[in-house]
Formats: C-alpha cells, structure tokens, sequence
C-alpha cells in the first residue's frame, strides 16, 4: 500500500508541474497538452483528491515509514503546484477584464450588468464540473444549413422565452480541421448567452483531408447566410452576429470576420451577406504560411502537416497558405476583436496570437481587445472551471458592448504585452 501510495504522489506531482510548467518540445506536444489542459482546469478537485489521499493513507498507515514519508513530500510538492494553478485560474477573470478595459475604456461596461450565473450552483460546478445545462435553454439539433448530409448541419440554443430580436452567437468548433463537431465544444459560452437572451448557433462544417481548403470557410459562409435568412424563426437579429471558436474553429472565426462578402469564398451565393459584427477567436491559428517567422510557427509550415491538415496535398508555398492565413487578410474595416489565448498553450504558441494583434491593431479602425492567460492551456473553456468561467463573463460583456454599438464608449489601446 505504501509503494501505491508512493507511485499515485509522484504521478500527481509530475501532472500538477507540468500544468504550471509545460514541458515543451514537438515529441511531447499532444501529450503535455492533455495532461496540462485537465489538471489546470480540474486544479481545485485533485487538490482536494490528493488531500483526502495523503490523510486516508496516514489514518491506515501512520507516518513512520520511508516511503509513506516519501509519498507525504510528493503530495506537498502536487498541493503546491494546484494551489498555484487554482490561483491562476482565478485570476483570469482580472485579466480579461483588464485587457477589455485598455482597449474599450474603464466605463465600457457601465450599462452591462454582467453575466449572472444562474442555472450551474458553486457545489455543481466543483462536484460535477462536465455538467452544463441552463434552465429555460431549449437547443434545436441538427438542422441542415446546405446539401451535403451531417457535416452541414447546425444546433440552436434559445431561451424558452427569447426576446424580440435577439443578438446572435455563431460558433465554430476546432479539432485541428480533421476532427470535432458542434456538440463537443464552446457549451458553456452558448448556454451563458442564451440564459441571458442571446441566440446561438453552433455549427458543423466540412473536415480535411476529405475537405481542401476553403471548402470549411465556404461552408460556414453558407451557415452564416442561412442563420441570415432563418434565424428569425427563432428570435434572432439577422442584423447581429458575433462569431466566435476556438483553435481551428478560432482560424476559422478569424477568417470569418476578415474575409466578409468576398465573392470567391461565396461561389452560388455572392450576394448573401456574410459580415460579421464581433470576433471572439479563442487561442486561435493565425500564420498559416509562417510569415510571423516565430520559431514554433515556422516549424508547423515546414513539418508537412497543413497539407493534410488544411490547404490540401499540391497546395504551392507561400500562395495557397497565405489565402488561408488571418495575416495576409488584415483589413482597416475588421470588426471589433477579442482575441484570447493562454500562455502555458502547448498547441499553439501565444507569440502567435501577441503578433497576430499587434498586426491588426495596425490597421483596424475598431477595438482589437486582447487578453493572455497566465496558467491557461489549449481548449481552457471546453468545460466549466474557475478559469472558464471568468472567461465566459468577460466575453459576455464584450459581446454586449458590441452589440450595443462599439462607438458609444471612449475606446483606449494599449500594447500587446500590457493587455495580459
């Protein structure tokens, strides 16, 4: 009992330092990044795990002998390091508040009561942190948006008793473009904002290596014409749409607001508005063609992958990935943007995203906001944490601000590196 009590204390201390500390390097990647994304985001619960385990073993066993000594050290070492990563997690609320501040204004949020939270109890959310349901929240599943069977398919979230003309959410799912679907991703946000009025669609789109390169953004501009022309029946403003995803479905969101109405991307349906009026890209790839010259990014283009990935076998370097990469599309009319990314992002690198927006505040005429996560790893908001949650309500207020009109609050900008 004692060496399994020994070997439970060093695995949960290697998995609570490399929540802290990933560790980096290609090999690891995928690996680093499950075991750091659920032990950051879990952080109060294998706390309280690892307490109840050192105290059930020293009640069987006492504290005399080595190894129990041993395994006493390792489950200090495992409380130290998820009691940082719970204080990380708590603090992202400051830090997405703080980053829409400097590039909103202080007062941007004065007519915003911010997003109650009824419907998920305290004890629920730490006892059962994978339960998401909101009372009153109705979802409609798989309607199609276009030919071409479930991958054209979308879900709908509204209150029961949605009001007139209510803003709409429009999400895309990530999966690197070769996985996921609409009902795995982004829940918490949608449930948020429909509890508060909003309507949501979460929406499938085309994946590679079937899917070449723009087929999964054409496919979500015919998604966006069809929530134009549909929504309505719903309660949805045709007139609002905020757009918002994470990883893939982050690139995707990006391409979605700076590539609005262009009739290439729109091949049968040129006419059809596919404007956006708010992005909220969540850790999101933005240098598709390395032209970042971030180490990290640079690597990805010469690995090989994107061809498989996302441009498609054949594509020609530097001109086929460019049109599939945010840098090349920047534009002065881009809507506003919070950009989100976590600095401890083993997937994509947080350079990524701080040159990303230091290039469109270059050129945008709205608000770029910008907030980088201390502790935060990919997929942080896939469930409700400490840490997901402050982060739906910054991006609650933002969606509200948009949709109240970004130009009725004295917006500031402030450089990428203070907007953490």
């Amino acid at each position: 009992m004692s060496k399994s009590f020994v070997l439970r204390q060093a695995a949960g201390a290697l998995l609570a330092a490399n929540a802290v500390r990933p560790v980096p390097g290609a090999p690891l990647t995928v690996p680093v990044f499950m075991s750091g994304w659920l032990t950051s985001e879990l952080a109060p619960q294998l706390l309280a795990l690892t307490a109840a385990d050192a105290v059930t073993h020293i009640a069987r066993k006492g504290v005399g002998s080595r190894s129990t000594k041993i395994g006493l050290a390792l489950s200090a070492v495992s409380a130290a390091a998820l009691t940082g990563a719970v204080a990380t997690g708590r603090g992202a609320g400051h830090e997405a508040e703080s980053a829409l501040q400097q590039s909103l204004g202080e007062d941007y949020a004065q007519r915003d009561g911010g997003i109650a939270e009824a419907g998920r109890p305290v004890w629920r959310q730490i006892l059962d942190p994978f339960w998401m349901r909101r009372k009153g929240v109705r979802q409609v599943r798989d309607i199609q948006y276009a030919p071409g069977g479930r991958r054209f398919r979308l879900n709908i979230y509204h209150r029961e008793d949605v009001p007139a003309d209510a803003p709409v959410l429009f999400h895309v799912h990530g999966g690197g473009w070769v996985i996921g679907n609409k009902d795995q991703q982004g829940i918490p946000l949608m449930l948020e904002m429909a509890s508060r009025g909003w309507v949501c669609a979460s929406v499938n789109y085309p994946l590679s290596p079937r899917a070449v390169w723009p087929a999964h953004l054409v496919a979500l501009k015919q998604a966006l014409a069809w929530v134009r022309e549909n929504i309505g029946d719903y309660g949805g403003d045709p007139g609002f749409v905020a757009v918002t995803g994470g990883s893939a479905g982050g690139h995707l969101t990006t391409m979605l607001g700076l590539t609005a109405n262009d009739p290439e991307l729109q091949p049968g349906f040129e006419d059809a508005d596919t404007s956006v009026q708010a992005c909220v890209p969540h850790y999101g790839v933005y240098d598709i063609a390395g032209d970042t010259g971030i180490e990290s990014v640079v690597q990805r283009v010469d690995s090989g992958v994107l061809p498989f990935m996302l441009v498609g076998k054949g594509a020609k370097f530097p001109e086929a990935y460019r049109k599939a990469s945010p840098m090349a599309h920047l534009r002065s009319d881009a809507p506003p943007f919070f950009v989100i990314h976590g600095r401890s992002d083993s997937l994509i690198p947080v350079a990524e995203a701080r040159a990303f927006v230091k290039a469109l505040r270059g050129v945008s005429d709205n608000p770029v906001a910008y907030a980088e996560l201390r502790g935060a790893q990919h997929a942080f908001d896939v469930f409700p944490s400490i840490r997901s949650t402050a982060v739906v309500a910054a991006v609650g207020r933002f969606l509200e601000w948009a949709h109240r009109g970004p130009t009725e609050v004295g917006a500031t900008e402030g450089s990428v590196t203070e907007a953490v």
